[in-house]
């Protein structure tokens, strides 16, 4: 490219200047949440159905009936009762594509639909990790309604604590350390593993005597810079499927730093605490996370990468078209899709409420009695669930 100058002393120069192939820059956004150990498969999930859900069936546990025999009491023995239940699952499918000029790449000499091509790995797992996240977000809201609002139809009596019935579903399946910090000062009666046992008290009240070997935590920076500064990140870590998980309390939590939102807005927060039951006081979410807690399954999309060219478009110059398709299934253990069974599931589906049966965004629900999430808990005991949210300051 040539450019006359009005540089002094210079000003009736014509210097050539040098114009350089494009680079990519590098990608910067949240760490992602697909392709770690809180996403896994599970085989009950069929994708070749005819609608937009699927189901998935098992056999309730047992509540046995036992006998007393007896060589006098001619009584006959009273049976003991199975029963099956089904949760549903809902599909989801994305589509990304761009269009280009074909006489641009005459005047820019790159083709900007290789662009498309080149990035599409990235763009596909960032969606991955939307998805997810919206699906976790989506169960937080359903057991923060059930504890903070309706519970299954009645008030709801809070969080998880050490002494509550795992089957009561008034109780919802998040523990709230309140005004408390995840990472508390050292004081003379707190020092070393003691400052963040706000997450091992959550655990312990969560699963019980059913506490996993071991579970992931998903932090912001900033706990994770108040657990470093605390000297709890443990010195080995644990490598999974090659990549190296930091790690606390010997290898208990595999730590999983990212940026993106975690915690409810203000608004989102406000209205859960408009129901009828405990209030949620911790304004801010982690989440501790079983491994394979959400299960994820590939549909088999047609045409999952189609290009069209239009000759006559742009006076004859022609354009071209390239679009990529891809879907999904994301189920989180134990929870049923009450959402729409008649569209594809959006990010921002998974995260609405249902009142009367009308799925509606959370921020413009009138909390009542018949007011869930979109994920409702199907299993006959908290300790099936996978996803604890940890709401703290």
């Amino acid at each position: 490219m040539s450019l006359v100058t009005n540089l002094p002393g210079a000003d009736t120069f014509v210097l050539q200047a040098a114009i350089t192939a494009y680079a990519d820059e590098a990608y910067t956004n949240a760490k992602k949440l697909s392709g770690t150990g809180i996403v896994g498969d599970n085989p009950m999930i069929n994708t070749d159905t005819e609608t937009f859900i699927g189901q998935m069936r098992w056999f309730k546990p047992l509540n046995p009936v036992i006998n007393i025999a007896s060589l006098t009491d001619a009584t006959p023995g009273t049976g003991t009762v199975f029963a099956s239940d089904y949760s549903t699952y809902v599909k989801s499918v994305r589509t990304h594509g761009a269009t280009q000029v074909n006489l641009r790449q005459v005047v820019s000499k790159e083709d900007g639909l290789a662009k498309i091509g080149r990035d599409f790995s990235e763009t596909r797992a960032q969606d991955e990790h939307n998805g997810i996240l919206a699906v976790i977000k989506g169960v937080a809201i359903a057991e923060a309604l059930n504890g903070a609002a309706t519970g299954s139809g009645a008030t709801g009596l809070g969080g998880q604590s050490f002494t509550n019935d795992p089957a009561d579903k008034k109780y919802g399946f998040y523990v709230d350390l309140g005004a408390a910090l995840p990472v508390v000062a050292a004081s003379a009666s707190i020092q070393g593993a003691a400052r963040a046992e706000g997450f091992l008290n959550a655990m312990g009240m969560a699963w019980k005597d059913y506490e996993p070997d071991y579970a992931y935590l998903v932090c912001s920076p900033e706990t994770m810079a108040s657990l470093r500064s605390a000297n709890l990140v443990d010195q080995d870590g644990v490598v999974e499927a090659n990549v190296k998980f930091n790690t606390i309390f010997n290898g208990k939590l595999r730590l999983i730093q990212t940026r993106a939102s975690q915690s409810f807005s203000s608004a989102q927060l406000t209205k859960i605490n408009t129901g009828d039951g405990v209030n949620i006081t911790g304004t801010k979410t982690s989440f501790i996370i079983l491994p394979g807690a959400i299960a994820m399954k590939n549909l088999d999309v047609p045409t999952p990468t189609e290009i069209d060219r239009d000759a006559k478009a742009y006076k004859g110059g022609g354009s071209t078209d390239i679009w990529h398709r891809w879907g999904y299934v994301l189920a989180p253990a134990g929870y049923d899709w009450l959402g729409s069974q008649t569209v594809f599931a959006e990010d921002a589906s998974y995260q609405y409420s249902v009142t009367g049966g009308t799925p509606e965004v959370l921020t413009a629900a009138t909390v009542g009695v018949t007011t869930t999430g979109t994920w409702g808990r199907k299993t006959s005991s908290a300790l099936s669930l996978g996803i604890l949210p940890v709401f703290h300051s």
